[in-house]
C-alpha cells in the first residue's frame, strides 16, 4: 500500500477506485478521511442505486447482518416506546446514548469525517449521529416519514466511509421506522435487510 497523504497516519491506499466517480478506500484506522477523484461534476456523481433485498441475493449474510443489528434495533426501539413520537431528533439521541451506555455497546456518537477533493481536504466536516461497533453507522431523523433524500444522505455517508453497514431509524412517527442498507465495496450494490 503506497500512502496518499490524505491523513497524517498515511493508511490509505493509492487511489482504487470502486465507484465510478469516487475514490474511497475505507481507512484502516478510522480517521475518516474519503477521497474525491478529480472528476468533473456530472447528473452521474450522485450516487443513484438500485436497491436489491439481501436475503434475495445472498440469505446467509443477510441473516448474519440482521443478527449484528439486533441489539441496536432493540435499544433504538426502547427509545421510541419510552420518549413517545413527536420529540426533537436531538432529544432521541441523547436517550440513544444513554441506553447504548447501559447496554455497554461500542459507539461514537457524531462520528466525523472529511472528504478530500483533487488531493486537499475540503474544510467542513460530515458527521453521523452514531458509530456503532466500530463498522455501523446510524442516523437518526424525527420526521414525518423517510425520504429519498434522507436515505440517500446514509447512502452517501456509507459511500464515504467504506462502511458498509448502515441503519437509518426515523423516531417521530408513532410507529417507528427503521431502513437496514449493507453496501457491497466491491460491486458498489446497495442491497436492504
Amino acid at each position: 500500500m503506497l500512502p496518499c497523504g490524505l491523513c497524517a497516519a498515511g493508511c490509505h491506499s493509492a487511489p482504487v477506485s470502486k465507484f465510478p466517480q469516487a475514490d474511497c478506500p475505507p481507512p484502516s484506522h478510522s480517521c475518516g478521511v474519503a477521497n474525491i477523484k478529480g472528476n468533473k461534476p456530472t447528473k452521474q456523481f450522485a450516487m443513484q442505486y438500485t436497491l436489491k433485498r439481501l436475503m434475495d441475493v445472498h440469505p446467509e449474510l443477510g441473516a448474519k447482518l440482521k443478527q449484528r443489528c439486533y441489539a441496536i434495533n432493540g435499544v433504538c426501539a426502547t427509545v421510541h416506546r419510552e420518549l413517545g413520537p413527536f420529540l426533537n431528533e436531538y432529544m432521541y439521541q441523547d436517550a440513544l446514548q444513554i441506553l447504548l451506555d447501559e447496554q455497554q455497546i461500542p459507539y461514537r456518537r457524531e462520528y466525523y469525517f472529511t472528504v478530500a477533493f483533487h488531493g486537499k481536504p475540503i474544510q467542513h466536516k460530515h458527521f453521523v449521529d452514531f458509530l456503532i461497533n466500530g463498522d455501523i453507522l446510524v442516523e437518526c431523523k424525527a420526521v414525518d416519514k423517510l425520504a429519498a433524500e434522507h436515505r440517500q444522505q446514509l447512502w452517501n455517508y456509507m459511500r464515504l466511509t467504506g462502511k458498509q453497514i448502515g441503519i437509518l431509524y426515523n423516531f417521530a412517527p408513532p410507529m417507528d421506522q427503521a431502513e437496514h442498507y449493507y453496501l457491497d465495496t466491491q460491486d458498489g450494490m446497495m442491497y436492504m435487510f
